[in-house]
């Protein structure tokens, strides 16, 4: 009990550094991506970071939702990918936890600060930057519509990923593979044998 309080507070202590680091970086290059640019140019970045919260909610939910005995199966038959896609149902929680929470809230914050640019950018164009009414009724439409995709995006990705969560989550476990190799950045352990023999030691 003590040993898992310990894990939480050594997680959530990580994670909220993670999230610091992460959301000061997707804040940079949102506002570089939106200075000079036109207020179409802004909202298609706008619908981009939208499109990022939804893809990372999706996959945190597939994660939740996906079983481990297909992955084995495939992991038997030296599928690459299949180990992490093995790793990634072990920790669902955390990886969900890093998708929906940390990407997915960030991206949602991000979207709206650029938003709130869009709109100002938009006014100023159009010779109503001085916090009229027409400021604040574009401010109002454009926050509803992002609203709107943003929630209804994530009700069909969150269907999709309850459907499909198996092929979904053995093509991250595809990508961690491709990651691993390539760029040699382990994000899971893929060794089940010593997982789980390390969770028999700690019962």
């Amino acid at each position: 009990m003590k040993h898992s309080l310990l894990n939480t507070i050594h997680w959530s202590l990580g994670i909220a550094v993670i999230t610091l680091v992460l959301a000061a970086i997707f804040s940079i290059i949102s506002t570089f991506l939106l200075s000079g640019v036109t207020w179409a140019v802004g909202m298609v970045i706008v619908l981009i970071i939208v499109l990022i919260g939804i893809f990372f909610d999706t996959i945190g939910v597939a994660a939740t939702a996906a079983n481990e005995a297909p992955f084995h199966a495939m992991a038997s038959k030296r599928i690459k990918g299949a180990r992490h896609a093995v790793s990634i149902t072990r920790n669902a929680d955390k990886f969900a936890n890093f998708c929906n929470d940390v990407i997915g809230d960030i991206s949602g914050i991000v979207s709206g600060t650029a938003a709130a640019f869009v709109v100002l950018q938009l006014s100023l164009q159009l010779g109503h930057g001085d916090g009229t009414y027409f400021q604040f009724f574009v401010s109002v439409l454009f926050t509803s519509v992002v609203a709107a995709i943003t929630v209804s995006g994530k009700s069909i990705g969150k269907t999709l990923a309850i459907q499909y969560s198996t092929p979904i989550i053995f093509q991250v476990g595809r990508l961690l593979y491709i990651i691993e190799v390539k760029l040699k950045l382990r994000i899971f352990s893929t060794n089940g044998k010593a997982k789980r023999k390390d969770q028999k030691n700690r019962k």
